[in-house]
């Protein structure tokens, strides 16, 4: 099986030199590139590829909006994200919105491929500095923690959260849908929803609306 494979970068020389790596492949070809946002929505409805490589700065539309309406097109591609530089917000706001893996655009060319292989075999692909990046946030979000949400006022009401649960709690109150807070501690929308549903087991109510005004008196009552 050949793999289609669409490059969005507006760096001519760049997207030259990723056709060049992927088309040594025996099993990808590039199928089409585009400069921006715009441009590839337009192509991928004709080429619809299995992988895009999609750069984050571009002109007209960037790549944070593209994957977001990319993904809400077409759901089953695999939107990998080109960077520059490992800004936390970015990726976590480019996987809350569906992509599979971010890559710094110094990558040698046998690594490149081989993330694109295990992003195609279902993997999320993050080079070891983006990986601490992430990391160090999501400390900075349990270091915070405390500060947002009331421990011992959720024990004392003997709800019995996890820790793993107030961190989710602190992001449904927050507004972040399961997506994001999927993408945000690094875990599947399925285990996201498990996790939720024993919150509202806990809180006794299988409304979402009615759950998030319990869980914000709670965290008001200081």
């Amino acid at each position: 099986m050949t793999y289609k494979l669409m490059i969005v970068d507006d760096q001519r020389l760049l997207v030259d030199g990723l056709m060049t790596i992927i088309n040594f492949q025996d099993d990808m070809e590039v199928v089409g590139t585009a400069e921006n946002g715009v441009k590839a929505l337009e192509l991928i409805q004709n080429v619809r590829p299995d992988v895009v490589l999609m750069d984050v700065q571009m002109p007209v539309m960037n790549g944070v909006e593209t994957t977001k309406r990319m993904m809400s097109l077409y759901p089953d591609t695999i939107i990998l994200i080109l960077s520059t530089f490992a800004d936390a917000d970015i990726i976590v706001e480019c996987m809350a919105h569906g992509a599979k893996g971010f890559l710094l655009k110094d990558i040698r060319g046998e690594r490149l491929v081989a993330m694109i292989r295990d992003a195609i075999s279902g993997e999320l692909v993050l080079p070891a500095a983006i990986a601490t990046k992430l990391a160090e946030r999501l400390h900075r979000l349990s270091s915070n923690l405390k500060d947002e949400l009331d421990k011992e006022r959720m024990k004392n009401r003997d709800f019995g959260f996890t820790e793993r649960e107030e961190e989710i709690i602190r992001l449904l109150v927050k507004g972040w849908n399961n997506r994001q807070i999927a993408a945000a501690l690094f875990i599947s929308e399925g285990t996201t929803r498990n996790y939720i549903s024993a919150i509202y087991n806990k809180l006794g109510t299988s409304d979402r609306a009615h759950a998030l005004v319990l869980l914000k008196e709670l965290m008001d009552e200081k």
